[in-house]
């Protein structure tokens, strides 16, 4: 298998603190990498040591099947990437800090900065100083300047932060034209799990610093389980229906007050029926799947209780 990123045993600790630990990471050439996990499991650490913003304590980083140094200069020229917040020269416009950037990195090629903007849908704000563009305009300049120069791998730290629904949308279709039409490897980082899903080859799930599963998106989808959503005024009433009346065991009720139907035995109307005669009142009932989200919430609740036994 080619990987055009990989780890071993990444770990990275500060003040005592163990940020991240023994991280092994497989990237492969072509294809969209989300990465995902909560709000400090790890995820922008990692990526400030692939980029080379930070040094490993500990394990080795290989980039385009090299181990990645301080010295890795030519490696570099070959990526593109936003971590964290995208940083401007504020008093300049758009054009210009993509320019400037441009000139950084040895890349001359004519009209890439026009395109990079049209891509973006920047071209009208092009000669405004970025101190007038708004969060979601910054947001997509810095994904313009990550692309500009048509890295051949693409580290995208939480891209989609700042922008309406609109703008995650056309960041997604973009993730995917660069992925299909140009051959970029792209490696996107989210706590948006539907972001992710959605665009996604393979996903890579941290969590508490440790790197719990990476997993095909097509895998996820062909283990998902199919349930029947029912949501319903009376909780324990529908429950005890569904046990006495139907003899349903295979149900679950959720944290948000709905009810998952695994059982495939009674059918739908059937289950409407019976909680009708028993009075109680059916708010919504459809047909659902397991997303992504369910997923990383069954791995992470295992991955907390593995880890609580051995503390």
């Amino acid at each position: 298998m080619s990987y055009i990123v990989q780890t071993s045993r990444l770990t990275k600790t500060i003040g005592g603190k163990e940020l991240v630990k023994d991280v092994e990471l497989h990237i492969k050439k072509g294809e969209i990498y989300g990465f995902v996990g909560p709000n400090g499991a790890g995820k922008t650490t990692v990526m400030k040591m692939i980029t080379n913003l930070w040094k490993p304590t500990q394990g080795e980083i290989e980039l385009f099947g090299k181990t990645l140094t301080p010295q890795s200069y030519e490696m570099l020229r070959r990526m593109g990437s936003i971590i964290e917040f995208p940083r401007f020269y504020e008093h300049m416009s758009g054009y210009e800090n993509l320019k400037l950037h441009r000139e950084y990195m040895g890349y001359y090629q004519h009209g890439s900065i026009e395109k990079a903007l049209d891509m973006l849908d920047l071209t009208s704000a092009a000669d405004r100083p970025v101190k007038n563009y708004s969060l979601g305009m910054k947001e997509r300049l810095g994904i313009a300047r990550a692309i500009l120069c048509k890295p051949e791998l693409l580290i995208l730290d939480e891209p989609t932060n700042g922008l309406d629904p609109a703008g995650m949308k056309q960041i997604r279709s973009l993730l995917r034209i660069l992925c299909t039409e140009y051959g970029t490897t792209i490696m996107v980082s989210s706590h948006i799990l539907s972001e992710i899903e959605s665009i996604a080859d393979t996903v890579g799930v941290i969590h508490r610093g440790r790197m719990r599963r990476e997993i095909a998106m097509k895998e996820i989808e062909q283990m998902s389980l199919s349930y029947r959503e029912l949501s319903v005024q009376h909780l324990e009433k529908a429950s005890y229906v569904l046990t006495e009346k139907l003899g349903l065991t295979n149900f679950k009720v959720m944290d948000d007050g709905l009810i998952r139907i695994y059982d495939t035995a009674v059918s739908t109307q059937e289950i409407a029926k019976a909680l009708a005669l028993a009075d109680v009142q059916v708010l919504a009932i459809g047909q659902k799947a397991e997303t992504l989200e369910d997923y990383f919430m069954k791995l992470c609740a295992k991955s907390s209780a593995e880890m609580e036994k051995t503390c």
